[in-house]
């Protein structure tokens, strides 16, 4: 993987684990850092999941792996808040 690959991965982190973070109710207490973190992962795994559903490629904006990354943020975001709410 190139630098720009890798900065790439780290902007669309950041934009789905925003977008996952504001789905989620309430105030979350967590930092950017862990934002993006979760966001990187679950880009990744959203990636590998509309793949393995036959919806990663698509003509025009791929609508269904943007929704499938977004919630897969939320449930990172919400799973990472509770398990530090507990601390």
């Amino acid at each position: 993987m190139e630098i720009s690959g890798i900065i790439s991965a780290i902007v669309i982190g950041l934009v789905i684990g925003v977008l996952g973070r504001l789905v989620v109710p309430g105030r979350q207490h967590i930092g950017v850092l862990w934002t993006i973190v979760v966001g990187i992962v679950a880009a990744l795994l959203g990636s590998a999941i509309a793949a393995g559903l036959g919806v990663a490629d698509t003509k025009g904006p791929d609508w269904i792996e943007w929704l499938i990354q977004i919630a897969l943020a939320a449930v990172g975001v919400a799973a990472l808040d509770r398990s530090r709410a507990r601390r």
